[in-house]
């Protein structure tokens, strides 16, 4: 479900995000991101991961593997950028058919 929510955005989320999932929803600053396909299917990708993960698992992987990459890079957006689970809705953020093909835990193939 798609939910617009500048409030939320603005005080719970770095600037830069546009948008965020939490599952089941994907919650975005405005109408113009909503309507942005890419951007969409990305968040989908990780509707999808947290599924995979009861969602709990997920978040506590994210969130030892960010601190895993930043120790490794020491830089904030590059360890970001390099969490398995971003790196897969990246690469295939482009391809509007990619959830209908994913196999399950496909974020592995990015750790």
């Amino acid at each position: 479900m798609l939910i617009v929510s500048q409030f939320f955005i603005k005080y719970f989320t770095p600037k830069y995000i546009g948008g965020i999932s939490l599952f089941p929803f994907i919650i975005v600053a405005n109408n113009t991101i909503k309507e942005n396909k890419v951007f969409i299917n990305h968040e989908k990708i990780h509707i999808r991961q947290q599924a995979e993960l009861i969602i709990v698992f997920f978040y506590s992987w994210y969130i030892i593997e960010f601190m895993i990459k930043l120790i490794k890079y020491k830089k904030f957006y590059k360890a970001y950028e390099n969490i398995s689970f971003e790196r897969e809705a990246y690469v295939n953020e482009n391809d509007l058919e990619y959830l209908k093909n994913r196999n399950f835990w496909s974020f592995l193939k990015y750790l």
